[in-house]
């Protein structure tokens, strides 16, 4: 099994790099770092990403279609092996729900949206 996987650590508020107490960018360790990947890949619509445009959520789906995409973008995350999305309201164009995962190490976690 190989180690597990950091990433730079995002600031939950606007989504961008949050720096260290020496002035470098943070990096987090599972399972925060799990759960802000999956919060990304359900964050990244179809298109977005220059470097591989096959990758992200398609935009204008019904609410199946996004309950399955959700979960489809939280397994590309290295490690996530099982998920469940719930929405839980939907009003004013905005949804909001979970994103409930578990990983290869048995650690189950919820991404909120």
């Amino acid at each position: 099994m190989s180690a597990p996987m950091k990433t730079l650590l995002l600031d939950n508020s606007v989504w961008d790099l949050v720096l260290d107490s020496n002035g470098n960018i943070a990096l987090s360790s599972p399972p925060y770092a799990t759960a802000q990947d999956v919060a990304s890949a359900i964050k990244t619509f179809l298109g977005e990403l220059w470097y591989d445009t096959t990758q992200g959520v398609p935009y204008w789906q019904s609410q199946a279609q996004i309950v399955a995409a959700f979960n489809a973008a939280a397994l590309t995350v290295p490690g996530v092996v099982t998920e469940n999305t719930v929405i839980t309201s939907t009003a004013n164009r905005q949804m909001g729900g979970q994103v409930q995962f578990s990983t290869n190490d048995g650690t189950t976690t919820t991404v909120n949206f």
